[in-house]
């Protein structure tokens, strides 16, 4: 069967309705939500969306809280990186 959609992919559901822009974007959202991460626990390409925010590994089975539409948002990250930073400052005047 050939291929049916050629630029829109994932938004080729919502026709022409919405607005280009709109579904652009959504279709940068949907990809997102429904491709599989790395597990940062077994370290295999097997975690998936279950629910808003839910984030399943299937290997190992693990349940993790992340981003709405990816595993971990830009603000998580620089939380992460910030946190990582003070205790690193923390730990060398102690």
């Amino acid at each position: 069967m050939g291929k049916r959609t050629k630029k829109v992919g994932i938004t080729g559901k919502y026709g022409t309705r919405y607005g280009s822009t709109l579904r652009k974007l959504m279709r940068k959202i949907e990809v997102a939500q429904h491709s599989t991460y790395r597990c940062a626990f077994c370290g295999k390409d097997s975690v998936r969306r279950t629910n808003v925010g839910i984030w399943n590994c299937k290997s190992c089975k693990k349940v993790v809280a992340g981003g709405a539409y990816s595993l971990s948002t830009a603000s998580a990250i620089t939380a992460r990186s910030t946190i990582g930073r003070l205790r690193k400052m923390q730990t060398e005047s102690v």
